[in-house]
């Protein structure tokens, strides 16, 4: 007796459903990284969605797609900023706005710096020096409040007004320091931002530190250094979940919509636990299950959905 065909309306999604449900652990798999280009990334940051705290996404994201170097970022309502160094014992990370000046490079009517007041950033002890300003900066004020240069820093701009980046400020070398501003800000005003074109300054810096020379700016370091909290995990008892999940190769990450805590492992298996432990509890159950069932592996999971996608093609030919 010939074998008739399934049913047209029958076949298909089932066999559909089943071939992207197989394939929809694969597509987790490694959505977590430990590391983006040269930075290791631990909580509370994370390389994507779902990924580190929830309190820092978006505004820290690994990019970067094909042939394109991986960088990671910060993104403000004024621009994306990469993220040059984080140290994860002090709470503090460094950004290079690429607009920022140092003394080789100076930007003359550069975009204002900010940050978001609802983001989990704060500024770090940078200094913002404020290049070709109206003279006196002595007398520079955000919207007619106080002063906001600190005039026992003056000594900085005599040295950035040596370096040869200043004529592409169309200012010569050894400019008037009155025209230059040491802003030390415990904000950045009420928009959040170092607003540049409200104070007519053509150009900022941000110096971190002096190098091994304090008097050449040639080896200062330049950036702008930011504070961020131990937040999210750690006010709900989870920190040490977290540092057990790292411990075991895993990624601390969150699972929406509510954002509970999970521990990514390579694999790409998601638990409230540690890879180790959920790795363990896997093989104990697949030794004493009584059906000896063989949780499936990647390679197992690719092998059952080219299987299924190969059904599901001899079934649309067959209809």
């Amino acid at each position: 007796m010939a074998i008739g065909r399934f049913p047209s309306s029958l076949l298909p999604i089932p066999l559909l459903s089943l071939f992207f449900l197989l394939l929809l652990p694969l597509s987790s798999l490694s959505s977590c990284s430990s590391s983006c280009g040269s930075l290791p990334v631990r909580y509370p940051f994370g390389t994507g969605y779902g990924c580190g705290s929830p309190l820092f996404h978006p505004s820290v994201t690994c990019t970067g797609e094909g042939d394109e170097e991986s960088r990671l970022v910060l993104t403000t309502h004024t621009g994306i900023y990469p993220i040059t160094s984080i140290s994860y014992s002090t709470s503090t990370l460094t950004i290079s706005p690429p607009a920022m000046s140092n003394c080789s490079t100076m930007f003359p009517s550069t975009p204002n710096f900010g940050l978001d007041w609802s983001g989990p950033f704060q500024l770090g002890p940078s200094l913002f020096v404020l290049l070709d300003c109206p003279a006196p900066t002595s007398s520079l004020t955000y919207k007619g409040k106080s002063p906001i240069c600190d005039a026992t820093e003056t000594h900085l701009c005599a040295s950035l007004y040596s370096c040869p980046g200043v004529l592409s400020l169309d200012i010569p070398i050894f400019a008037p320091a009155d025209t230059c501003c040491v802003y030390s800000p415990a904000s950045l005003g009420p928009k959040g931002e170092l607003d540049l074109q409200g104070l007519r300054c053509a150009a900022y810096t941000s110096v971190m530190s002096y190098g091994d020379v304090a008097t050449d700016p040639l080896r200062w370091r330049y950036g702008v250094v930011l504070k961020f909290g131990q937040t999210g995990f750690q006010q709900y008892g989870k920190a040490e979940v977290c540092a057990a999940c790292e411990r075991s190769g895993g990624v601390c990450g969150y699972a929406p919509p509510k954002n509970y805590f999970v521990c990514v492992c390579g694999s790409g298996v998601n638990t409230s636990v540690d890879c180790a432990s959920q790795e363990n509890a896997a093989t104990e159950y697949y030794l004493t299950s009584s059906a000896k069932t063989q949780l499936p592996s990647q390679g197992n999971l690719f092998g059952c959905s080219i299987f299924v996608l190969a059904l599901f093609v001899v079934a649309i030919k067959a209809m």
